[in-house]
């Protein structure tokens, strides 16, 4: 495993970090869902990411039950990992167990530190941008948060770069603490924030931290559009995030690509898992590539791709296969 400093910060990460939300729905066996940690720290990964909406697809009933498996997983060994959690989602059955306001992120936080079994989380990140909450509210919030030592750095994730450049700004003039990180979606298939984003972040030495570096398993290759997925990130087991899944990939188009990144993947030598992952690494910017599973096994690839050299000759062929996927303005 390699390892790389936070953005401006002292911290140093892995280069991979294990997504963990698909433990509890997708993966209902909490085994499983150890064995994965298990497999990817055993490989060096020290970096954990989660959320208090997690698992995908579970809705405010199941709310909660990733950072518990993941907490009973940490018991006796949490010193050893960078844990990074997120709030903004709804967690509950109030109008106000939702959003970036004050009385919210100081709930959710005592609420996902007893659910993780600890006494702080390392990254504490908005999910998304609440444009009804004032930006001061949240940042005030924030503050409060990594003063009490609940927090030891902020970022945000799923936030368009006007909007995150406007949260530094007033930041710096209100003396709160300052995001260090953005998660945003990034992979062959999904390019726009290559534009305005990663410009921004570059010039702010913020880390990046992207999910999705596989498509949610399209760019492994395996799916065909003719035949509708029965299990995995694009079926009805995970309700309207299967939905929201197959509304940002499942198309001909991407198909059609995927056919081209297929033919320059066996030329290369390479499966197409790790060239899409190696590809989202190679990007100078780019801190740690969040992967994820739902059985250990199909870590070995992804895990693996951290080791793969892209020459510049077989980038610029799959920059070439995928430009048209860098327009747009989606923030998530």
């Amino acid at each position: 495993m390699q390892y790389q400093k936070f953005g401006n910060t002292g911290l140093s990460v892995s280069r991979l970090c294990l997504g963990t939300m698909t433990f509890g729905l997708q993966i209902e066996q909490e085994d499983i869902a150890h064995a994965i940690l298990d497999k990817a720290t055993d490989a060096g990964v020290n970096f954990i990411d989660t959320a208090d909406v997690y698992p995908l697809g579970g809705g405010e009933q199941l709310a909660g039950r990733t950072e518990e498996i993941l907490g009973r997983w940490l018991k006796g060994k949490r010193d050893h990992f960078i844990v990074a959690t997120k709030a903004v989602g709804k967690v509950g059955p109030s109008p106000w167990d939702q959003g970036a306001s004050r009385k919210h992120l100081l709930d959710a936080i005592d609420a996902s530190l007893r659910r993780l079994g600890t006494d702080y989380v390392d990254l504490y990140q908005l999910h998304s941008d609440d444009r009804e909450t004032p930006i001061d509210e949240t940042l005030e919030a924030l503050d409060v948060i990594v003063r009490s030592g609940k927090a030891r750095y902020v970022g945000v994730s799923n936030f368009l770069a006007y909007r995150l450049a406007l949260a530094l700004g007033r930041a710096d003039v209100l003396h709160t603490a300052r995001f260090v990180s953005v998660q945003p979606r990034y992979n062959l298939l999904f390019r726009q924030i290559e534009r305005e984003l990663l410009p921004l972040v570059e010039e702010q030495r913020i880390a990046v931290i992207p999910y999705n570096p596989i498509a949610g398993g399209l760019l492994t290759g395996k799916h065909r559009h003719d035949v509708a997925p029965t299990e995995g990130r694009f079926s009805s087991q995970l309700r309207s995030a299967g939905a929201n899944y197959l509304q940002r990939y499942w198309h001909q188009r991407e198909f059609e690509t995927i056919e081209k990144l297929r033919g320059i993947a066996d030329e290369a030598g390479h499966s197409l898992t790790q060239l899409a992952v190696a590809w989202v690494a190679a990007n100078p910017v780019i801190t740690s590539a969040i992967i994820g599973a739902s059985r250990p096994d199909q870590l070995t690839d992804t895990l693996a791709a951290i080791d793969l050299k892209l020459d510049p000759a077989l980038k610029a062929k799959l920059d070439d296969a995928t430009v048209e996927y860098r327009w747009g303005d989606a923030a998530r």
